[in-house]
């Protein structure tokens, strides 16, 4: 096994006036090994668009995840689809990417815009297997990987933006590709990068979309790891192994509140430089210790940052807040979703004295509720999670 790995992101946008979205975009991780990503767009739109993608993608993933050849899983589909009684058609077209070892990619298409794939921020021309399978015609590649490869899956919705208004044809490919080259060199996330292509879209459409609109992206990079320290430990004996853990640990080094960082001060032996610099008003302000990459408040600023990640995983419409702004809500949320893979924590289970105000809407259990739903939010981006309780 290498040192990369994927990330992966996606966005969807509904056809105007239609409460269901007709793509549906699954990813399966069978192992560490191999992760299988479908992006199935469903006949049409709505209800009915929306199931045909959902089954289609379910069906592939699921078969593909347990190595079924892919022959199996288009007969599979052809078979399982409702037929539309309108159009006599059972149709859903699909992309696959199949990441293998972070090292192989295998690219599976039938009838969706062919995948783009940026190999050092340009386009690449790779090549494709035409396959005859059950009277369709699917295209097959196979990729070895380099670090900072990035594939753009699409429905169609991505091409046809603009379609008779802003654009006589809609958005061309390399009109897309020339979009994805410039802000791919903004080394933004591959949600981000998602996010940004369906919202230019969605501009283009003057944000009444003519056809249910999907982007998925699949960036690939090196694995980066990141420690959290949050909370003093319970039994205070414990805190120089709490520390020389935290440490010890390669990485940057992230330490939130006001008691755990007087004790991290005092283990490396550095004063603790408070900030008064309010970047925002509602979150408080930074603090600095020498050895370690960011110091912040605790309870207040980690409520801000699993706003941000459940946001993150959903519509991402606040990404341009953390993206930007410098307050430690917005610093520890770039860490974590941008450059992090792989996330330690050291919890601290003693109970701060200042939370045991009946007047103060924080307690014990809220603070250890904070910590298992921003794990569980980094857990649905795809990082790796490990908590060390103390």
């Amino acid at each position: 096994m290498n040192d990369l790995c994927a990330d992966i992101g996606y966005k969807s946008i509904n056809h105007y006036g239609e409460e269901l979205c007709g793509d549906h975009v699954d990813v399966v991780e069978e192992n560490e090994s191999s992760t299988v990503i479908v992006l199935a767009d469903g006949l049409g739109s709505g209800v009915k668009a929306s199931i045909l993608s959902t089954l289609t993608s379910k069906i592939i993933s699921t078969m593909m995840a347990a190595g079924l050849p892919i022959e199996e899983c288009v007969s599979t589909i052809a078979a399982t689809l409702p037929v539309c009684s309108v159009r006599g058609v059972a149709y859903s077209t699909f992309t696959i990417l199949h990441i293998l070892n972070n090292d192989t990619a295998e690219i599976i298409q039938y009838d969706n815009p062919q995948v783009i794939v940026l190999r050092d921020d340009v386009n690449y021309d790779y090549p494709k297997t035409e396959m005859n399978i059950g009277g369709k015609k699917i295209y097959k590649t196979t990729l070895k990987l380099r670090e900072n490869d990035i594939f753009v899956a699409m429905s169609d919705g991505c091409p046809h933006a603009g379609l008779g208004g802003k654009y006589n044809f809609g958005w061309k490919r390399e009109d897309i590709i020339g979009y994805m080259e410039a802000v791919s060199i903004g080394g933004y996330t591959a949600k981000n990068l998602s996010t940004m292509l369906v919202d230019e879209c969605d501009k283009l459409y003057g944000h009444k979309p003519g056809d249910d609109t999907t982007a998925c992206v699949v960036k690939i990079r090196k694995r980066e790891p990141m420690n959290i320290l949050f909370g003093p430990p319970s039994n205070r004996d414990d805190c120089n192994r709490m520390m020389s853990l935290f440490f010890s640990k390669e990485g940057k080094h992230i330490i939130c509140g006001g008691t755990t960082s007087s004790i991290a001060a005092k283990y490396l032996g550095k004063p603790v430089k408070a900030s008064l610099n309010f970047e925002s008003s509602d979150i408080p302000p930074t603090a600095e210790i020498e050895g370690v990459d960011l110091v912040t408040e605790g309870v207040i600023t980690m409520n801000r940052v699993i706003e941000y990640a459940k946001d993150y995983l959903g519509e991402n419409a606040k990404y341009e807040q953390w993206n930007f702004q410098r307050d430690g809500a917005s610093l520890i949320s770039r860490l974590l979703f941008e450059e992090a893979t792989d996330i330690n924590f050291y919890v601290g289970r003693a109970i701060n004295p200042a939370h045991q105000n009946p007047d103060l809407p924080i307690n014990f259990s809220i603070k250890m509720n904070l910590v298992e739903e921003l794990s569980a939010c980094l857990k649905q981006m795809g990082k790796r999670i490990k908590v060390s309780y103390f």
